[in-house]
């Protein structure tokens, strides 16, 4: 696609969304305000994860346009209150990569992604005059992700075991503070301590905690419904099973999964 080609597709895209608002245009669309489309920016960004955890191009294609729209809907609504507008949205972008990028675009020198990540969060420290390195941590984010995020910048500060069984230890520790814990606030607080330490053990690994306990969200969800049309296949009433029955479809469904997935 050319330049101009996508700069009229966009410009086209502005226009729709001008014209859904208009007097004459879509009711529902017109009814909108920031805070009414909050829930559908955050349930279009799952869609988005699903897409990328199913490996489906096409359908990624599609929810990254839903988010787009999203965005495109805010810059209009803001428009008409003569806040800003989406040339203003990317105008702020584009000065943003260039200047969080100085090892691209100027004469930083930099020796890893770590040491850009570093970087960045010290650019970005500076711009929002934020005297904590986890200042502007959006609290209201899904608490595993935040957790993540607040122990990723933490360690970028050297606030960080220097190796792995040092977090598998604490692991280890948290879980005997759970079993010694005498209150259900102290039992809370332990079990929160050690999803925390779990999170941490996900960073290790690579992993991330909110895209890892999603995928196995799923994979119970799939093989719990598994395990009921089978039950259901043998005329079996699944909730009347003893628990020793109700293991050994789980893992037959299990079974089933794994062989699905190889």
């Amino acid at each position: 696609m050319s330049d101009s080609s996508l700069q009229a597709d966009f410009t086209e895209l502005v226009a729709l969304l001008e014209r859904l608002r208009s007097p004459d245009g879509c009711p529902w669309d017109r009814e909108q305000t920031h805070s009414s489309l909050k829930r559908f920016l955050l349930e279009e960004a799952h869609e988005v994860f699903e897409a990328i955890d199913q490996e489906a191009p096409q359908r990624l294609a599609e929810e990254l346009g839903d988010v787009l729209l999203q965005v495109l809907f805010h810059a209009q609504i803001a428009r008409e209150a003569g806040d800003f507008a989406i040339a203003d949205v990317l105008t702020s972008l584009r000065d943003k990569l260039v200047r969080r990028h100085p090892h691209v675009f100027g004469d930083t020198k930099v020796k890893d992604a770590r040491e850009v990540e570093a970087n960045w969060e010290r650019l970005k420290r500076r711009e929002k005059g934020d005297q904590s390195i986890l200042g502007r941590v959006p609290p209201a984010m899904p608490a595993l992700a935040h957790s993540q995020l607040i122990q990723d910048r933490a360690a970028t500060a050297g606030f960080e075991w220097e190796e792995m069984d040092g977090v598998l230890e604490k692991v280890a520790e948290e879980i005997g503070e759970i079993r010694e814990a005498s209150t259900d606030d102290r039992r809370a607080e332990e079990f929160g301590d050690l999803l925390m330490v779990l999170v941490n053990v996900g960073r290790w690994m690579g992993v991330n905690a909110e895209d890892a306990l999603r995928r196995a969200n799923g994979r119970f969800t799939q093989r719990f419904a598994e395990m009921e049309r089978l039950a259901s296949e043998r005329s079996l009433a699944f909730a009347d099973l003893p628990l020793k029955q109700k293991e050994a479809l789980w893992q037959e469904a299990k079974g089933k999964d794994q062989a699905t997935e190889s």
